[in-house]
C-alpha cells in the first residue's frame, strides 16, 4: 500500500474522529447545560473587554475577508497544477471551494437547533454555538494553507504559511471572545468541527507533495522506492 494511502487512512482513523467526538461532547455540555458552561461563563467574564483591536481581529473572520484569501490560493493552485500537468489538478481547489460553500449549510442548522444565547454584552438573541466566524476563518485560511503547501519548496516557507494560518485563526478566535461576540466554548466547538472538515479535505488526492508527484508519474524523492 502506498504511503499517501496509508497516511490518508491514518488521518481518517485519527484526525477526523478525535475532533468530531470532542465537538459532540462540547455540544452535549451546551445543550444539557453541563458544568462546563459555568467555567465557560467565568472565562468569558475574565476575557471580555471590547475594544477596537478585538473588533479588528474578529473582522478577519468575515466572509468578505476570509473567502477572497481562499479564492486567491485556489487560483494559484489551479495555475500551478495545470501548468505542471498533474492529474486531477483541478480537484483540490474545487474541493476547497465546495467545502467553503457548504459550510453555512452545516453551521446554520446547528446554530438554530442548539439556540445558545449570547454573552451579556451582545443584544439578546440565540444561535451563537458554534461560532460561524471562527468556522469561516478556520476553513477558509486552513483550506488556503492546504492548497499552498504542496507548491512551497522550502521548509521555512511551509512553516511560515502554517504559522500565519494559525495566527489568523487564533486572532479571530481571541477577538470574538475578547469583544464578547462569542463564548469560549462557541469558538472551541468551531475549532473541533473545522479540524474534522479540514482533515477530511486534506486526505483527498493532490493535497500532498508526494501525491502530486506520483500522480504525474514522477516518484517523490522523499517517499523512497515504490
Amino acid at each position: 500500500m502506498s504511503h499517501p494511502v496509508r497516511r490518508a487512512r491514518r488521518a481518517l482513523l485519527l484526525g477526523i474522529p478525535a475532533p468530531a467526538v470532542l465537538f459532540l461532547l462540547i455540544t452535549w455540555q451546551v445543550v444539557g447545560h453541563g458544568p462546563l458552561l459555568r467555567a465557560d461563563a467565568r472565562l468569558s467574564r475574565d476575557l471580555v473587554q471590547p475594544d477596537g483591536f478585538a473588533q479588528f481581529l474578529s473582522d478577519l473572520g468575515d466572509v468578505q475577508v476570509a473567502v477572497p484569501v481562499l479564492l486567491v490560493a485556489a487560483g494559484y493552485a489551479l495555475w500551478r497544477g495545470r501548468g505542471a500537468g498533474h492529474a486531477r489538478w483541478w480537484l483540490p481547489p474545487l474541493a476547497a471551494a465546495v467545502l467553503m460553500a457548504l459550510l453555512p449549510a452545516l453551521v446554520v442548522p446547528l446554530k438554530d437547533w442548539i439556540a445558545r444565547p449570547g454573552t451579556p454584552v451582545v443584544p439578546p438573541a440565540t444561535g451563537y454555538f458554534p461560532s460561524g466566524h471562527t468556522a469561516t476563518a478556520a476553513v477558509a485560511y486552513g483550506s488556503a494553507t492546504l492548497l499552498l503547501l504542496p507548491w512551497l519548496r522550502t521548509r521555512t516557507a511551509r512553516h511560515s504559511v502554517l504559522a500565519l494560518c494559525a495566527v489568523l485563526i487564533l486572532g479571530v478566535s481571541y477577538g470574538l471572545v475578547r469583544h464578547g461576540y462569542h463564548w469560549p466554548l462557541d469558538v472551541l466547538g468551531s475549532w473541533c468541527l473545522s479540524a474534522a472538515l479540514l482533515t477530511a479535505l486534506g486526505t483527498l488526492p493532490g493535497f500532498s507533495r508526494s501525491s502530486r508527484r506520483t500522480s504525474s508519474g514522477t516518484p517523490s524523492s522523499s517517499s523512497g522506492p515504490s
